[in-house]
């Protein structure tokens, strides 16, 4: 039996690490303080997902040290047109780097030479050596090293999908041999390294020339022999032929400190790696990082410990006294397991955890009308046994399938992560486990996939390890989110909120099913429509929805003015083609957009079909931690996201009309909310003043900020005043203002002027916010809510630019958002003081939703108006809005 050979992967560090910059969008991938990891991530995932693939067992990562090496020197003009790294990628090497050195992965350089010169050097000693050879590049140049025994593993898209480059695939993708490669490259140039090609040959050409002549140096000897007039620019460009060639060959006898056998693949610190991931909010790699340790090293010595997940599992007649001597008067976390969709649940089973305990209660002891059932009701019923939770609308609608309704929740630990560091990108418990406890979840990976197949086995030890989780956790966070004073947002505003959307997404709101198919089959035919009308513009068929198809017919065809730039031509988007149309005004760009509207809002109306119950009411799913601002989202369905200002918006809102037993549904919302709180803020008493004198906000200040009577106020002064006024609070500029207004911007700038000479305390506070921010790093609704941004101080002008415009209005829309979900729940504990039948049903941005119980209707709107209107006491009154109907947009207002 022959040994295996040992197996070397070299990678590019710099080529990988900037395609995964560009691969991944970095507002995907940020650090709650705003750091961006996009390229950090997309690098360190890549090479798990090859070393994983590939089994090496040497690795070795080279970098280039600068731009200055023996090619520049010899030829100054030498990568010279290429544009420098952005600044925001800059900072992820080093940090790459770092990652490398805690996991023991050799990071290779040689001054004066690039990181291709470097594995070449390694490549080729290792494969002299008996290794077998793979190379991770984006540089097309390591071809050339492609022979028996050593690989190039060529990134087609992003850093995920690697071509493997044999000798085979070389010669059917380019029609020459790797060692021919040099020589190809040599006559068709690279833009990028500013290498020129010889003029109208290409690479097809070159491949010819390499195929007849057998070299380079053969042809450039036999050049006369090449007719016509490639025959002629070869000859003229002989030189740069054999500069390119003598720049492009890669050196492969670098002076090195490392050898092959080195880059032995060992084990490394992994407390070390996982502090690096946990500072740098990476957590969902670490799994997978532990899956590639190398086969007999001791790779879990130094890791974090796994939380423990010991415990008992109760039979059903142990509930009612464990729960007697352990959970009663004790704080408890709990860990509901089971599924919760479209406000209905279902419990597999719950784990309880205190100081001392940590038990598994499986539904199946749960049975109707057991001891058991109601000894868990009456605990979780009892308000002096103190309850936190991870997820607590999850967790009460698993819990509320079997009758089992939580009060006393004092903490839930996602809200409170959520309270501490609203941007970042998820608060799943194994990541706050990591973070606060540095310890991992027993198997998380393994046990969440097991935990829907409902398998006691698996179930059971890890939800008693979440439990004791969110047991450790509570103390930890409720610590920070008290360091930044935020404990009353918690227990005033966001558990009640929890409490208030269960209900609501328990309720639901009705629908009229067949009005929803007949505005489907509406939708259906407007789209169809558009289509037909498009062919018949163009004289053929074109598939509206193909990007590829309509820039050919927009650019090529109907030679229309090019759009901006992108990877796969020009772009077709939406705002792309608003504008072409708005420009051109040309009738096949019209039908586009009306096809594109029209399958939007089929599909939009196709969900909310799916998404029915068989009761005829739709569930929308609420969630707290998803916008930094505060704002609730909706999701399976988004209830948020149906149009309100068209027509056929209106149509779909009919759509939602009043369930059986109730006599109609109402609507309330804030009038100009956003406008009072800016308001208040600013303390602007001219802004004030107009807001208390009752009239047209936006008509009063155009009389003032335009110095004509209120009378003589035309509907494009209120128009300008109120594009003004909303774009001041988002942070809109001079320019953002005129391209909105369609003017020009020193008209716009202008205008901003004169509205800052009315209210100079608009412009004084919106100064104030920036700077404010700027010194302490956050922003602070009325209410206390804070929002980092630590962009405010970056080096890049965009990065700084777009924090700035996303500070102005943080304290706008987030006060706002406050104010409304203080609203929801007073109106909720009023309707139940009141012991009133009605209920309230969505909330949408500004908007609160209910249904009206026969008989309560000028008793609810009275309870309305009041709890929306005292929410929070502003400068200004809060003006509320009530509107009635059968169906959500006759009740409009």
């Amino acid at each position: 039996m022959t040994e295996a050979k040992p197996r070397l992967l070299l990678l590019d560090g710099h080529s990988m690490a900037y395609r995964a910059f560009y691969a991944l969008p970095p507002e995907n991938f940020a650090t709650a303080s705003g750091v961006t990891t996009n390229a950090v991530y997309g690098f360190l995932s890549m090479l798990i997902n090859t070393v994983r693939d590939e089994q090496p067992t040497h690795l070795a990562v080279a970098f280039d040290v600068s731009r200055k090496t023996f090619r520049s020197e010899q030829y100054p003009e030498y990568k010279a047109n290429r544009a420098k790294s952005p600044p925001e990628f800059k900072p992820h090497i080093p940090v790459i780097q770092n990652l490398l050195a805690t996991r023991a992965v050799p990071v290779v350089t040689a001054d004066g030479f690039e990181a291709d010169d470097v594995i070449a050097t390694l490549a080729r000693r290792a494969l002299a050596q008996g290794f077998d050879v793979l190379i991770v590049t984006g540089d097309r140049d390591a071809l050339q090293l492609v022979e028996p025994g050593i690989t190039v593993l060529y990134p087609r898209k992003g850093v995920s999908d690697l071509a493997r480059m044999t000798p085979e695939a070389v010669v059917e993708k380019y029609g020459v041999t790797p060692k021919q490669y040099a020589d190809l490259a040599a006559l068709r140039g690279d833009p990028s390294d500013n290498l020129p090609g010889i003029p109208g040959v290409g690479e097809k050409t070159a491949a010819k020339w390499i195929v007849q002549f057998g070299s380079i140096d053969e042809l450039i000897a036999r050049a006369d022999e090449v007719k016509g007039k490639v025959g002629e620019a070869l000859r003229s460009h002989l030189d740069a032929v054999q500069l390119n060639r003598t720049l492009t060959a890669l050196v492969d006898d670098v002076e090195l400190e490392l050898a092959p056998a080195d880059a032995i693949r060992v084990a490394w610190d992994a407390a070390a790696v996982n502090a690096l991931l946990d500072e740098l909010e990476i957590h969902a790699l670490r799994d997978r990082l532990k899956a590639i340790a190398p086969d007999g090293t001791d790779h879990e010595a130094g890791a974090p410990a796994a939380l423990d997940d010991a415990g008992e599992e109760l039979a059903a007649g142990e509930v009612a006294d464990w729960l007697t001597k352990h959970a009663m008067g004790t704080t408890c976390a709990v860990d509901a397991v089971g599924d919760a969709l479209h406000g209905t649940g279902r419990l597999e089973g719950l784990a309880l955890a205190t100081q001392d305990h940590a038990v598994w209660i499986d539904a199946d002891v749960l049975t109707d009308g057991s001891a058991a059932l109601a000894a868990v009701q009456e605990w979780a019923a009892d308000e002096k046994s103190p309850k936190v939770v991870h997820n607590g609308n999850r967790s009460a609608l698993v819990l509320g399938s079997r009758g089992v309704f939580l009060t006393g929740v004092v903490s839930d630990v996602e809200l409170v992560a959520y309270l501490v560091a609203p941007d970042s990108r998820g608060y799943e418990l194994a990541g706050l486990v990591r973070s606060y406890l540095k310890l991992d979840l027993p198997d998380s990976e393994q046990g969440q996939d097991q935990l829907s197949l409902g398998i006691d086995s698996v179930v059971a030890p890890l939800a008693r390890a979440r439990a004791r989780a969110i047991l450790a956790l509570a103390p930890l966070v409720q610590q920070k989110l008290e360091a930044i004073d935020g404990a009353g947002l918690l227990t005033d505003v966001e558990l009640p909120v929890t409490a208030a959307l269960v209900a609501m997404e328990q309720t639901g709101i009705g629908i009229d099913r067949e009005q929803l198919t007949d505005l489907s089959r509406h939708f259906d035919g407007q789209a169809q429509e558009a289509i037909e009308s498009a062919h018949k513009e163009v004289g053929h068929a074109v598939n509206l929805a193909s990007p590829k198809q309509l820039q050919v017919v927009l650019f090529d065809e109907l030679n229309m003015p090019k759009t901006k730039k992108t990877k796969t031509g020009y772009s077709t988007d939406a705002e792309s083609l608003a504008s072409l149309f708005e420009t051109t005004q040309h009738p096949f760009l019209g039908y586009v957009l009306s096809h594109r509207e029209a399958a939007k809002l089929r599909s939009t109306v196709d969900g909310l079909v799916n998404a029915a119950s068989a009761d005829d009411r739709i569930r929308t799913t609420y969630m707290q931690t998803i916008a930094a601002t505060g704002r609730l989202s909706s999701t399976d369905p988004n209830l948020q996201n149906i149009p309100v200002r068209t027509a056929e918006g209106r149509r779909i809102r009919g759509c939602f009309v009043v369930g059986p037993g109730f006599e109609s549904l109402m609507t309330a919302d804030y009038s100009q909310i956003e406008m009072r709180i800016m308001a208040h803020l600013s303390g602007d008493q001219g802004l004030i003043a107009a807001f208390i004198s009752g009239e047209d906000l936006h008509t009063t200040v155009a009389s003032q900020v335009f110095g004509v009577p209120d009378s003589q106020v035309d509907a494009e002064m209120r128009r300008k005043i109120k594009a003004m006024s909303y774009g001041l609070a988002y942070g809109l500029s001079a320019f953002g203002l005129g391209k909105q207004l369609n003017m020009g911007a020193g008209e716009a700038k202008d205008l901003m002027d004169e509205y800052f000479k009315r209210f100079g305390g608009v412009r004084d506070y919106l100064e104030s916010v920036v700077a404010a921010a700027r010194n302490t790093g956050y922003t602070a609704t009325v209410l206390g809510r804070r929002r980092y941004f630590p962009d405010l101080n970056s080096d890049n002008r965009m990065r700084r630019e777009a924090a700035e415009r996303m500070a102005l209005n943080a304290p706008i829309q987030g006060s706002a958002a406050d104010i409304i979900k203080v609203a929801m729940v007073n109106v909720k504990r009023a309707i139940t003081a009141a012991n009133l039948q009605s209920r309230l049903l969505l909330q949408v941005h500004d908007e609160l939703v209910l249904e009206v119980a026969p008989g309560e209707r000028e008793e609810l709107e009275a309870l309305v108006r009041t709890q929306m209107g005292a929410a929070y006491a502003l400068d200004v009154p809060l003006d509320v809005s009530v509107g009635v109907g059968d169906s959500w947009d006759s009740a409009a207002h």
